[in-house]
């Protein structure tokens, strides 16, 4: 037995869970599912970031304090795991205890690579981030602008990750941390290959002071990216504690493309700086967009996943994310593919298949499957599209089979061996395709857990358990307009 370590990227609550956000919680589950179906002892890690300026801003605007702010919304986090069927072995706050003191913990250890100097230019609040004059957006530069920088000029303490430059390009190009897709890696190589700056990790408590203080400095608190990226091994107990000597390094971290600078420059810097090991990997996804169409409130185009959930399910949505958005790219969402996917394939291939499989057992063998042989496919390939996350690709796989099942009992017509009477020939038709079903149920238990457990249940035993309704009760689409 094996020990398995994923975590997710820790959102920031300065506003509700979205759809791109529940897409990588999906992502982490599968992983941990399919190792815990390997026999390994898994840990699954997300949480929230709670920390920074815009939580202290938001939560002024709302009459609260931030940590009131904190707490309502990263409830609705744990809540859309829930809801998602999402099984997360730890949810880390910033805001715990374990955390603050933890980071305190690792700011000393990186001691040798900390210095105090003036920071002078731009600050992003809407990301956090402080911006390079070279990569800052000149119409934000304009103080008029809705989303303008804020200029700073400000005594903070910074990191020498400019001397780390070369180590974490060689970690990358010889794949000490594996970076998918590679076009995330080579993205992130060019990056390093132009030079890494050093860069301010604290802010003037006087200008903010809802952060973790600098330890031995009160004047001073950590800036909020710097301290966040710690959550993945303060979470596990750095620097004491079993699972941190057992777990670390991670398996596989998973982050939306928009702060790779943060995990695959910043983050491997912290971990060389303390003496540790990198992740494994890094898996890198896209985006989410609705109908073409960046998602934005002032578009009104934004969609929460709850809605998506009730009136669908939870499979349902877990199917359409993982396997109808590219892993490796960005994807789309439009209600018209939700439910073309949901009746082609949920209804009518999948469900359909289970349906009329458990409908012959009963008609045929009053309820009784027999002998079912053992599964007989080659999985290689579904193992490594999961091992390299392209979820999509081994959905198809297990697409395949489901279709396979489909031509299999188009092609032998167990109807007209029935006719025959051919008692035996009959019993071992159905028994394989029963066999088919059920190794597309072991293979569907990462992505859809609770449809998984439906078909297992419906033949366990070798008989046939009906169920009330099928898998996927097909959707009435509303006839187009003459």
């Amino acid at each position: 037995m094996s020990n398995y370590y994923v975590t997710t990227s820790i959102p920031y609550v300065n506003g509700d869970p979205h759809i791109g956000f529940a897409m990588e919680l999906l992502y982490g589950d599968v992983l941990a599912r399919a190792a815990r179906a390997r026999g390994d002892s898994v840990i699954y890690c997300t949480g929230t970031d709670e920390h920074g300026t815009k939580v202290a801003q938001k939560a002024e605007s709302l009459g609260k304090t931030p940590k009131e702010f904190a707490d309502e919304v990263s409830a609705k986090f744990r809540t859309l795991g829930d809801l998602l069927d999402v099984e997360p072995d730890r949810f880390i706050r910033t805001t715990d205890k374990g955390h603050v003191q933890r980071a305190q913990l690792i700011w000393k250890a990186l001691a040798k690579d900390i210095y105090k100097g003036k920071y002078v230019g731009w600050y992003d609040v809407r990301q956090e981030e402080f911006v390079p004059e070279a990569q800052a957006d000149p119409e934000r530069m304009k103080p008029d602008h809705p989303q303008a920088y804020q200029k700073l000029e400000e005594e903070n303490y910074f990191f020498r990750l400019s001397s780390y430059t070369d180590k974490v390009l060689k970690a990358i190009e010889d794949d000490t941390l594996q970076i998918v897709p590679r076009t995330k890696r080579n993205e992130i190589i060019a990056l390093l290959k132009d030079g890494l700056s050093d860069i301010s990790i604290s802010r003037p408590a006087e200008k903010l002071d809802w952060g973790i203080p600098v330890p031995a400095d009160k004047t001073q608190v950590m800036y909020v990216w710097f301290e966040a990226l710690m959550n993945y091994i303060t979470v596990l107990g750095y620097p004491e504690h079993d699972d941190f000597k057992n777990f670390w390094p991670a398996n596989t971290q998973i982050v939306g493309k928009d702060i790779i600078r943060f995990h695959a420059a910043i983050w491997p810097a912290m971990l060389m700086s303390l003496g540790l090991g990198l992740p494994k990997q890094l898996y890198v996804h896209g985006f989410v967009n609705v109908g073409g169409q960046k998602m934005s409130k002032s578009l009104g185009n934004v969609i929460a996943p709850a809605e998506i959930i009730k009136k669908y399910g939870v499979d349902a949505f877990r199917y359409y994310f993982l396997r109808h958005v590219p892993s490796y790219d960005d994807g789309d969402f439009t209600w018209e593919q939700f439910e073309t996917a949901y009746n082609n394939e949920l209804a009518n291939e999948l469900g359909n298949a289970v349906q009329r499989i458990a409908a012959m057992v009963l008609k045929y063998q009053g309820g009784m499957v027999g002998n079912i042989p053992g599964a007989e496919h080659d999985m290689g390939a579904y193992d490594e599209a999961i091992t390299v996350c392209r979820f999509d690709r081994a959905l198809d796989h297990v697409w395949d089979q489901v279709r396979g099942v489909n031509q299999f009992i188009d092609q032998e017509k167990p109807w007209e061996i029935a006719k025959l009477k051919d008692e035996d020939h009959l019993r071992e038709v159905l028994a394989q395709a029963v066999s088919d079903l059920l190794e597309i149920a072991e293979l569907l238990a990462p992505f859809l857990p609770g449809t998984a457990a439906k078909i297992e249940r419906i033949f366990k035993d070798g008989l046939v358990h009906p169920q009330k309704s099928t898998l996927f009760p097909k959707l009435e689409t509303e006839p187009a307009e003459s």
